[in-house]
């Protein structure tokens, strides 16, 4: 579970609660500087930490999904991984396991492949991109995923040239395929 930041805000005549995740600070090597809400982050430019896992199937094919249209980070876009914000005391892996969990319905062994420094989208982070081989059904919460496929290489290649992607996806794409031919450059090895 993750600590949230509770804050009211007027809608119209309405007020509302709004949740908002509380995330470490991080600095340029990564070490926490501190604890904040993930919208002060974003709005200050101060890095943090999400996580993202690259699923593959059996025959290793790659997940692609398109984001649920009311999602305020961009919203009807195609995605590699699936991901979000690491909580406070959460680790790459774990943020990973649990957005697998809350996004496509399923668990896997993920392991940290590589990180670096994201300075595409909405604010600059630090990116800790796993990978898991999913031997089950995705499920995907429908709030988050509007639709999902298993695409081979090559398509996912011309995939990440035709359709509107996040602006990670490609990076993340051509980072994995480069710690997978040259295993020196991963993280982690796992079993």
């Amino acid at each position: 579970m993750t600590v949230r930041d509770f804050g009211w805000v007027s809608v119209g005549s309405a007020i509302v609660c709004v949740v908002d995740e509380l995330v470490e600070r991080v600095d340029a090597q990564d070490r926490v500087l501190g604890v904040v809400s993930r919208r002060e982050a974003v709005r200050e430019g101060w890095l943090h930490r999400v996580a993202s896992v690259v699923c593959r199937d059996g025959q290793g094919r790659f997940l692609v999904h398109r984001r649920a249209e009311q999602l305020s980070r961009f919203p009807g876009h195609y995605e590699l991984g699936v991901g979000g914000a690491a909580g406070v005391g959460e680790s790459y892996e774990e943020a990973a396991a649990r957005e697998l969990s809350e996004e496509l319905g399923t668990s896997a062994t993920v392991c940290l492949r590589f990180k670096f420094l994201n300075r595409g989208g909405l604010s600059p982070h630090w990116l800790g991109v796993c990978d898991a081989v999913l031997s089950e059904i995705v499920a995907p919460d429908p709030g988050e995923v509007a639709w999902h496929g298993w695409l081979t290489e090559s398509e996912l290649q011309r995939t990440l040239q035709q359709w509107t992607f996040t602006l990670d996806s490609q990076e993340i794409f051509d980072r994995y395929l480069a710690c997978r031919a040259d295993p020196a450059l991963s993280q982690k090895r796992c079993s």
